[in-house]
């Protein structure tokens, strides 16, 4: 991180929180060459997945959909709830570890 009073390239972080929202990190840094502090937020970029449809459209994944399709496809069958409510959740934590091609 730069310094932004001096543009000294070398900080240590003092204190890091997690915002209100939990959406950002909050971080007091101070600088090593100047010895000022300036505080620094994080936000993750959160990129909506998208499915592909027959017809070539694309729609925001949606966890809750998938859940009434299987809802309804298991509506006879002895599937736990419990287990029924996880599968929505194995594309996005899949998508999520593999690496970028």
């Amino acid at each position: 991180m730069t310094c932004p009073f001096c543009g000294h390239i070398e900080d240590r972080v003092i204190d890091s929180r997690e915002s209100r929202e939990g959406d950002s990190i909050r971080r007091r840094r101070q600088c090593l060459g100047c010895e000022k502090r300036f505080t620094t937020y994080e936000r993750i970029d959160e990129v909506p997945y998208m499915v592909i449809k027959k017809d070539g459209r694309r729609e925001k994944f949606d966890r809750q959909k998938v859940l009434n399709g299987l809802l309804k496809a298991c509506e006879k069958r002895p599937i736990s709830m419990a287990k029924l409510s996880d599968l929505p959740t194995w594309p996005r934590t899949r998508c999520g570890r593999r690496p970028a091609a």
